[in-house]
């Protein structure tokens, strides 16, 4: 018997015009040239788009590498597939908790996988409640549990995995500090088991840059 199997997205839409991040500009998503332009340059009937963009990188569903908060950190280019693709998964569910601290994970097995933290704040995506900063967010001292047990990589479906209020920022810290990549404003985790998934999140290979949005996706 053949086993199906099914894939989740678990990333937002990129839209012209849209925040993510509080304070940083919205893509400018236009095109280079657009299809009525290109027919000159075809056969009839034939015609292409070739679009442009212009945004930071932190827009959508995004990852952090190492190099996003340390220097001489592995910046997105230098990522082992491995750390990216294909991760077993496993989903904290957080709802209702706004510091989510080490006693959250008692009884979670995380070593060697993708920990993903459900916290229900995707549902405020692009209202003013999503960055009011009353987000959920890790706390330092689970940051340095997970980092001691061997997480392979940390997502959150938050504005931002640390608290806004500390300037330290001490999860991005610990984490980026182990080289476990971080996957922000993830969406749909209510639709994963909490376990037995498999997990992915692949950015664009850029040569010094540190942050990168990724096309999130998990296979149950």
């Amino acid at each position: 018997m053949t086993t199906q199997h099914r894939l989740i997205d678990l990333s937002h839409t990129i839209e012209h015009g849209m925040i993510t991040y509080q304070g940083l500009p919205a893509p400018i998503i236009s095109d280079y040239l657009s299809r009525e332009a290109s027919r000159g340059h075809y056969a009839a009937d034939t015609s292409f788009q070739i679009g442009r963009i212009e945004m930071v990188a932190n827009t959508g569903t995004y990852l952090d590498s190492p190099f996003h908060r340390f220097e001489g950190g592995r910046d997105l280019s230098e990522l082992p597939l491995e750390s990216l693709a294909d991760l077993a998964g496993v989903v904290l569910r957080a709802e209702g908790r706004t510091a989510i601290d080490r006693e959250a994970f008692a009884g979670l097995e995380v070593a060697g996988r993708a920990v993903l933290l459900h916290c229900g704040w995707a549902r405020h995506w692009r209202t003013e409640t999503y960055w009011s900063g009353q987000h959920p967010f890790l706390t330092e001292d689970a940051a340095r549990y997970l980092a001691d047990a061997g997480a392979r990589l940390v997502g959150i479906d938050s504005y931002n995995i640390d608290s806004t209020t500390d300037k330290r920022r001490p999860a991005h810290t610990i984490l980026l500090g182990a080289e476990i990549p971080i996957v922000e404003h993830l969406c749909s985790l209510e639709l994963l088991p909490a376990s037995d998934f498999r997990f992915f999140a692949v950015p664009v290979k850029i040569k010094g840059f540190g942050t990168c949005p990724v096309r999130a996706f998990a296979l149950i």
